[in-house]
């Protein structure tokens, strides 16, 4: 049986996880870790590199492809989660693990913005329209997951967030690409220009 990517990231959150505390009870803070793969360098890339596929893909397939419309689908889940994980951060001011070692801290005014994670819905929206259009076809694409999880880890081990934060940062992110992807059209792609939605790759 083919796991999801959800399956792929809570299975990599699980394996960081001790009794803890939080709402899943799992919250704890690891040990920090600047090296290596987890290299907030690193992160940075695969943060705007990601961006910068989605973005440049769309603009480049235009939206009258499959690959098109499953690119501007993926853009439309990426403004959904940037704006919901926006507005959590804003309400739940939670403190990153790197700011104490108490993950039942919130509500504490701004600057702490630690739930959910951003750059994990950012990682969740961008692979689940692919895997959902894609995934039955060609299996290789559920490999698409580990990203996110690679995002999780990498963002526990520089303590810039708790278990349950990546947990939700991928839920946010994954119903934000079942959300996208289950639209006739994408909503960007629709309110965008015919001129800027046809495809760079047309006029080459």
């Amino acid at each position: 049986m083919r796991r999801s990517p959800v399956f792929w990231l809570l299975l990599a959150a699980a394996f960081q996880a001790q009794a803890g505390g939080g709402p899943l009870g799992i919250d704890h803070r690891l040990g920090y870790d600047n090296s290596g793969i987890w290299k907030r360098s690193n992160q940075t890339f695969v943060e705007y590199g990601t961006l910068a596929v989605v973005i440049g893909g769309a603009l480049w397939e235009g939206g009258e492809t499959r690959l098109g419309r499953t690119y501007w689908k993926t853009l439309d889940a990426v403004a959904i989660e940037a704006v919901s994980t926006t507005l959590l951060k804003e309400i739940f001011t939670r403190p990153r693990p790197g700011e104490v070692n108490d993950p039942s801290q919130w509500f504490k005014g701004d600057g702490h913005h630690s739930f959910p994670s951003g750059e994990v819905a950012l990682a969740g929206a961008a692979v689940t329209p692919f895997v959902l259009e894609y995934g039955k076809d060609h299996p290789a694409v559920y490999a698409l997951g580990l990203l996110p999880a690679y995002v999780a880890i990498a963002r526990m081990k520089l303590q810039a967030h708790w278990q349950s934060d990546v947990i939700t940062g991928f839920a946010i992110g994954a119903a934000a690409g079942y959300h996208a992807s289950h639209r006739d059209t994408p909503f960007i792609l629709g309110v965008l220009p015919h001129q800027v939605t046809v495809g760079l790759k047309k006029r080459f």
